[in-house]
């Protein structure tokens, strides 16, 4: 008998915020993106040592839905530009939240670069596209 492993699973409609640019107008939105939140049930375990091998090595994940968005700009559908359309929870739990990216302080390095240690090749002004 196959491994059914709907069963094994509570699915949960989710939406997550996400910001892309549009690949035709170039203007970057914010839109929400539909996903469907699985996650292992503790109820129901199967019976078989085969099966319950199994049912050990699944993990609580997120799915995305939505391929395709519409730009709010120029209104042109384009792909979400992403190899990931499946996500595990515990390494959504490592990464910082999109908020505490913009908040982050980015200052300039203590001390200058010193250029005197460079190559010449990055030193020398250059003589443009001609060559």
């Amino acid at each position: 008998m196959a491994f059914d492993e709907k069963a094994y699973f509570q699915d949960k409609p989710e939406h997550r915020p996400a910001k892309y640019a549009c690949p035709r107008c170039k203007r970057t939105n914010e839109y929400s993106i539909r996903w469907m939140r699985r996650t292992k049930r503790k109820d129901r375990q199967p019976q078989g040592a085969e099966d319950r091998a199994k049912y050990d090595k699944l993990r609580d994940h997120l799915l995305r839905l939505d391929d395709e968005l519409t730009c709010k700009t120029c209104g042109k559908k384009f792909e979400v530009p992403s190899h990931h359309s499946l996500l595990f929870t515990d390494q959504l739990e490592g990464l910082p939240k999109d908020e505490d990216v913009a908040d982050a302080d980015v200052t300039a390095p203590a001390t200058p670069l010193d250029r005197s240690q460079l190559p010449a090749r990055f030193t020398r002004p250059t003589k443009g596209w001609r060559g």
